[in-house]
């Protein structure tokens, strides 16, 4: 429910996930099989040679460094720019408004514009799960799903309290709030448990 790329973040991490894995499978070999260190030995030792060599050649005339390692430079800059534009985009996708109306006078009702904002629905049914006492923490946001706005509720319930029995009395506030804002809000529910919740638990059993 936010703007993230899911699927090319999915094949990032895989292509990560096996990179690590044949590097390790890799080192695993060279340290096990004699063949092998002989072979990455005489490998290595010829790259490192032609880099040597290479370093050599593109030296510029006015310094003793290689105009290589300045595109290095300029690339990892240009990596590092991206990937910071990237992690400021993450968790994009929050709503802030739940309803945009343009009335016109050949409607029912009045010539106007209506425009609700999210914070109306989510202060409403926080507030509502905040006056519970079996519930630990209570956290709703608005986000832009499918081309329209969504809500996500999410709540701790405290030990012993039965899932089903939250999300029972949450269907019908979401119901009560449909019928206030004369619409339907998709709405989200995730119920967890939080840290706060396990170690007290565990703090009764013993």
């Amino acid at each position: 429910m936010n703007g993230t790329p899911r699927g090319f973040n999915r094949f990032l991490l895989s292509l990560l996930g096996l990179l690590l894995l044949v590097g390790g499978a890799g080192l695993a070999t060279v340290s096990a099989a004699p063949a092998a260190a002989r072979w990455w030995q005489n490998y290595a030792g010829a790259q490192v040679a032609w880099l040597a060599a290479l370093d050599a050649r593109t030296k510029l005339q006015m310094t003793s460094q290689s105009w290589i390692w300045l595109v290095c430079a300029v690339f990892f800059l240009v990596v590092v720019i991206v990937m910071i534009s990237w992690i400021a985009n993450q968790g994009k996708g929050r709503a802030g408004t739940l309803l945009d109306y343009q009335g016109n006078a050949d409607d029912d009702g009045a010539a106007g514009a209506v425009k609700l904002s999210c914070a109306v629905a989510e202060q409403a049914l926080k507030s509502a799960l905040l006056e519970r006492t079996d519930l630990y923490g209570v956290s709703v946001t608005s986000y832009d799903f499918r081309k329209k706005t969504a809500i996500k509720v999410r709540v701790l319930p405290r030990p012993g309290v039965a899932p089903q029995e939250v999300a029972a009395d949450i269907v019908e506030m979401v119901a009560v709030l449909n019928e206030l804002l004369g619409m339907e809000v998709p709405v989200l529910l995730s119920i967890g448990a939080g840290a706060r919740s396990r170690f007290t638990k565990a703090e009764r059993v013993r």
